[in-house]
Order: structure tokens, then C-alpha cells, then sequence
């Protein structure tokens, strides 16, 4: 399989500390929102936090 980049400037990787931040986002989204929206972003969280590196 081939593919093709697109011409417009990529974006930047997220840094470990921002991905931690991102993370406690999420996790503040999910206690503020009882929908089943906060749910599903507490949920992203987690999954994310078992994928950062220990500081």
C-alpha cells in the first residue's frame, strides 16, 4: 500500500508532558460531565495513560 502526504504542513507529535496534560483533561471532563460523553472521555484517558512512559 502506498500513500501520499499532504501538502499542507504537518503537525508536531505531542510531547510526554503534553500528552499528561491532555490526559488530566480528559479525566476532569469525564467528573464535570455525567453524560455518557464524560464517560467516554474518561474512558480515552485511561487508555492513554497506559500508553505515556513513566515519568
Amino acid at each position: 500500500m502506498t500513500g501520499v502526504y499532504p501538502p499542507a504542513p504537518r503537525l508536531p507529535l505531542l510531547t510526554a508532558a503534553e500528552a499528561r496534560d491532555v490526559v488530566r483533561h480528559l479525566f476532569l471532563l469525564e467528573q464535570l460531565d455525567l453524560s455518557p460523553r464524560g464517560a467516554a472521555a474518561g474512558q480515552l484517558a485511561s487508555e492513554l495513560a497506559r500508553r505515556l512512559p513513566a515519568e
